[in-house]
């Protein structure tokens, strides 16, 4: 029993010793409590207590009693658990012997199955690196396969775009082959071509001098017939009978079939339309001698009965002298001998004056169609509308200004929505021509004479306002016909120049009424000054040359310009084949030329620069030879335009054209 009761008493210390605290767990070794049981410092288990409770649970109060009945024991020895103190310290020392000895044997079985346990995961991670490595050397196998498949694609690829090549360039040297034969087909044809061109060239020339000769012989016997003319001034006498008009007619005749000649000589040889017309031409003097002949003998038959009237009739061509005196411009063809000698033309064509006045019919016929509206004085309605139509069409023009584009097509917009019928605002009014049955015709007859009168005043001021004026003018023109028509009655009726027209001194004719048709403004029977009247007609035709070169740029462009840059070729043409005027016609040909002078150039090229030198070289000596000192200054600045822009061979464009970057404005 003692060696019993020791080893429960033993037990006993060990519970109550430093180790005894320890906690031992029965699952240690499994998974991965297997490393931390052998690097954790040892612990008993939980059920140690339970063991010593149940154990010792006996002896224990037996070795308590007997402690407490003796009341005097020895102290314990050294080394001795003060919880066992008669045990021998031999025995306490071999019982932590075999604790000792049971934790290392646990601590070496935790170490080997953590050897164990690191010896398997190490052959798992082998199984997974030889797995790994297997898949890798597919992988690249695989890899290796599809370069192999892609490169045999890629060179089955050239292969076949080497055998496509190949073909193609043998279809192309067959082409080439094919090319050269019809090439040398072609030019067998040329040189064919050329031999015959030759042939008709040299039947052209021969033609051609032969009309050239028949000119010549024709121009021969005009001037003869011309000589005749002279001798019968000495019945200049002869009441009704005005001799220069033959004179002047005979001269004409003569300079058109000399310019004629001129012109014809410059480009080669005459055709045969240029021969019908100095025949005709030739005819033509031929019927002037005969009707001044009959014209002479039924004069010599009157004038033996009426003596009397042969005086008043001088007293009136006496008057006439005297008025023709003052300062409204004379024909070239009143100026002297100079001009006599190859006289041009002092009245318009026929086809021209035809024109003229049935744009005038057309204007005399749109006031008619609006006298109602025009007319009224007691009906307070109709006058409200008459004036809200007139401003809705006027004020717009007024506005246009080349500030910039957008605001160019606000008034546009509003012009032509106006003359479409629709309404629009005006001074805080809607207005549209739908109120009164007359009112588009009143709209377009005022718009028309407002786009003038811009001309006049504006653009005589400020030469840059004929653009954006013109603009305007040019696409309502196309969208409206009526308002262009009106446009060039008013043009022509304020500046009979536009046409060109000079308009003639009748018997009856006042001198205000007179000056009048010539364009000049008579206020309390005071003529203005030259220099405003220059003004004036100098700002009518800036516009009209703007006009004609400028189209609407949000318009139709397919159609043609309703009045393009062939109706001042055609101006120009006409200009240059009547009489000058002193001051007139030099200022209008500057003005003209510097506004449309570019746009005539690109259009007619070189017979543009021959009508230039025609120009310089013909017609300035003439308007040179009629113009005084004191009328010299459009004189010069015409010369020097014209002489820069033939020596530069070039026009300049007009300053103040509307270029594209007006537009994006």
């Amino acid at each position: 029993m003692e060696p019993r009761r020791l080893r429960w008493e033993t037990l006993a210390a060990l519970r109550t010793s430093s180790k005894g605290q320890l906690s031992y767990c029965r699952h240690w070794l499994h998974d991965e409590d297997v490393l931390e049981g052998c690097m954790a410092p040892l612990v008993l288990s939980s059920y140690s207590g339970w063991v010593l409770d149940k154990v010792l649970g006996q002896p224990a109060q037996e070795a308590a009693s007997s402690r407490s009945s003796t009341p005097k024991e020895p102290a314990p020895r050294a080394g001795l658990s003060p919880a066992f103190p008669n045990i021998p310290p031999s025995k306490v020392t071999e019982v932590e012997g075999y604790i000792r000895m049971y934790e290392e044997m646990h601590r070496l079985k935790g170490k080997e199955e953590l050897r164990q346990r690191q010896e398997q995961q190490e052959q798992m991670v082998r199984a997974v690196y030889d797995l790994a490595s297997e898949q890798l050397k597919r992988f690249d196998e695989l890899k290796e396969l599809k370069q192999h498949q892609e490169f045999q694609d890629l060179r089955e690829v050239m292969e076949k775009s080497s055998k496509e090549a190949q073909g193609q360039q043998e279809k192309l040297k067959e082409e080439h082959r094919h090319r050269a034969k019809v090439l040398n087909l072609k030019l067998r044809e040329a040189e064919q071509q050329r031999q015959r061109q030759e042939e008709l060239e040299r039947l052209r020339k021969e033609e051609g001098q032969e009309r050239l000769r028949r000119l010549y012989s024709i121009q021969e016997e005009l001037l003869q017939l011309n000589q005749q003319i002279d001798p019968n001034y000495k019945h200049k006498d002869l009441p009704r009978i005005d001799f220069s008009v033959y004179s002047n007619r005979g001269n004409q005749i003569c300079g058109l079939v000399s310019g004629l000649i001129r012109t014809t000589s410059e480009r080669g040889f005459p055709t045969q339309a240029d021969v019908a017309n100095t025949e005709r031409a030739l005819q033509e003097m031929r019927g002037l001698i005969s009707s001044m002949q009959q014209e002479i003998a039924a004069a010599v038959e009157e004038k033996k009965r009426k003596d009397e009237e042969e005086q008043r009739e001088k007293q009136k061509e006496l008057l006439k002298k005297e008025q023709m005196t003052i300062q409204a411009p004379v024909p070239a063809q009143q100026s002297g001998e100079k001009q006599q000698k190859e006289g041009l033309q002092v009245k318009a064509d026929e086809s021209t004056m035809q024109w003229y006045q049935q744009l005038q019919d057309a204007a005399d016929q749109c006031i008619a169609s609006f006298s109602t509206i025009s007319n009224c004085k007691d009906n307070h309605e109709v006058k409200k509308i008459k004036m809200d139509l007139q401003k809705a069409a006027t004020i717009p023009v007024s506005q246009i200004s080349s500030i910039a584009g957008s605001q160019l097509r606000e008034i546009f917009d509003k012009i032509n929505n106006l003359l479409s019928g629709k309404s629009v605002q005006s001074g805080g009014r809607t207005v549209s021509v739908t109120q009164h049955p007359q009112g588009l015709d009143f709209v377009h007859y005022k718009l028309a004479e407002k786009f003038v009168n811009q001309g006049e005043e504006e653009v005589a001021s400020h030469h840059e306002a004929a653009f954006p004026i013109a603009v305007v003018a040019s696409g309502i023109w196309e969208i409206h016909p009526q308002v262009g028509d009106l446009i060039l009655a008013h043009l022509h009726k304020k500046c009979p120049y536009s046409v060109p027209f000079y308009p003639a001194f009748k018997d009856g004719t006042s001198l205000e009424d007179y000056q009048r048709m010539l364009g000049y403004q008579v206020k309390d029977s005071k003529i203005e000054q030259q220099d405003n009247f220059l003004k004036r007609m100098s700002g009518m035709i800036r516009l009209y040359a703007a006009i004609i070169q400028l189209r609407w740029p949000y318009g139709n462009r397919q159609g043609t310009h309703p009045h393009g840059l062939n109706h001042g070729w055609r101006w120009l043409a006409q200009m240059l084949n009547m009489e000058p005027l002193a001051d007139v016609t030099a200022t209008l040909l500057f003005d003209f030329l510097e506004v449309c002078g570019n746009a005539l150039m690109k259009q007619y090229q070189v017979q543009f620069w021959k009508m230039m030198l025609l120009i310089r070289e013909d017609y300035f000596p003439r308007i040179e030879a009629i113009t005084s000192s004191g009328q010299m200054g459009s004189l010069m600045r015409f010369k020097q335009f014209l002489e820069k822009c033939l020596h530069q061979k070039e026009i300049p464009l007009p300053k103040g054209s509307l270029q594209p970057s007006f537009w994006r404005s």
